[in-house]
């Protein structure tokens, strides 16, 4: 029989009488961990929910690497790169890469009678994934855009509609600019979308591949490049590498350096802040796991002090200091653990509840979301729990040490 864990179990089972002391002390242990868990539980998934928005909207509109013209990606004009049907196989043929896109920009006004607005018009073919903005969706809906056809609808977001006070189903002038001149489009609004990632959704509209291409004044399998969603953003570097090693420095069916560059490169910014909020994950973690383990010091302080008498009465019948320190390192085990429980069971039902009904908003124009995003992450759940007991447990060896300084003759005497 273990006999530390025993005694510790009996401790912990004991009644009310037994433990008229160290019930208040043990109540507020539990306590202090159960909180500490929660806030550490609540902060990860809040910052992982967060970062996971703000990623996958970036990644909506621009893919995880994009490839295209050496030009292009070092300038901010656009350059053609000849990318057909056979490119985009040998692109998706890439180990971690799902889904190959072509897509063109066109730099444009859109003018209505009363108001006018620089926007940039995104042209996509058939092989365009619009899940993101079909999730982002407010009115009307997505056209097939084609590489082949221009269809005339365009779709825009509700910050531009706004500006130009239009609705789904107006028509709408568009006018592009280049060196041969003015080339006027009409258009028909099919869609207003809403992302509330401004940078984006202040200027940028969706059309046919064919239409963006042709006001350009480009022809045959031009266009501006291709988009590539990999399997797993946290391999982006990865598939990056083995995209570059196929991709970089060969050449286009035109005689064009091709190039690719991940989301990150092309977002610099953006992605740096993202990965500031992980210092503050760190800092409360750090905050939370201290106070979780100097309430149990102080706990198992005052446990030891309420128990002095059954120490010396262990001790006057030869039980050894390590097997005492072992008993109060097991009690400390059962209150932390039962903390543990407590505080997931919040933390979940807190991020369940904010996750179905997002009863906590935010300005969707300071923080691109319009409610705390949550994100729940299992196996990152149970490495916190799994390093807060450790750590608990740990804080506990120095004061389990005082056992070793109670006598015997004068514990058994302790009132």
């Amino acid at each position: 029989m273990n006999l530390p864990f025993f005694l510790s179990k009996r401790i912990y089972g004991g009644g009310n009488e037994e433990r008229k002391v160290s019930r208040p002390a043990v109540k507020i242990a539990t306590i202090g961990v159960a909180t500490g868990i929660a806030v550490m539980l609540i902060s990860v998934s809040v910052v992982l929910g967060f970062k996971g928005s703000i990623r996958d909207k970036v990644v909506g509109f621009g893919g995880n690497i994009q490839v295209a013209n050496y030009q292009t990606l070092q300038s901010a004009e656009y350059y053609p790169a000849a990318i057909n049907d056979s490119v985009l196989s040998v692109l998706e043929s890439i180990e971690g890469v799902s889904r190959a896109q072509r897509y063109c920009m066109a730099q444009g006004l859109l003018k209505t009678d009363d108001e006018f607005l620089g926007v940039t018009l995104k042209g996509v073919g058939q092989e365009w994934d619009s899940t993101f903005i079909h999730n982002n969706l407010k009115e009307g809906y997505i056209p097939a855009f084609s590489a082949s056809e221009s269809s005339g609808k365009i779709v825009i977001s509700r910050l531009i509609a706004s500006k130009l006070r239009l609705e789904a189903g107006q028509r709408v002038f568009a006018y592009f600019f280049d060196g041969e001149g003015v080339r006027m489009r009409r258009f028909t609004i099919a869609g207003i979308y809403e992302t509330n990632l401004t940078q984006y959704d202040e200027v940028t509209c969706f059309t046919d591949l064919r239409t963006a291409v042709r006001l350009n004044g480009w022809k045959g399998d031009d266009v501006l490049g291709a988009e590539l969603s990999v399997n797993d953003f946290s391999r982006l570097d990865a598939t990056a590498n083995a995209v570059r090693e196929r991709v970089d420095r060969t050449r286009d069916g035109a005689g064009r350096i091709l190039r690719a560059q991940t989301i990150r490169e092309l977002n610099p910014q953006l992605f740096a802040w993202l990965d500031l909020l992980d210092m503050n994950v760190w800092v409360i973690l750090a905050l939370m796991t201290l106070v979780a383990g100097v309430t149990m010091v102080s706990g198992l302080l005052i446990i030891i002090l309420e128990r002095t008498a059954m120490i010396g009465t262990l001790k006057a019948l030869g039980a050894r200091n390590s097997v005492i320190r072992k008993t109060f390192l097991w009690f400390g085990v059962f209150i932390t653990g039962r903390g543990l429980l407590i505080g997931d069971a919040m933390a979940i039902v807190i991020l369940l509840v904010q996750r179905v009904f997002g009863i906590i908003k935010l300005d969707a124009e300071t923080y691109y979301v319009s409610r705390v995003p949550v994100d729940f992450n299992i196996p990152l759940f149970i490495i916190i729990n799994v390093a807060t007991l450790l750590v608990c447990t740990l804080v506990l060896l120095l004061p389990s040490f005082i056992v070793s300084n109670i006598k015997p003759a004068k514990a058994m005497r302790f009132e």
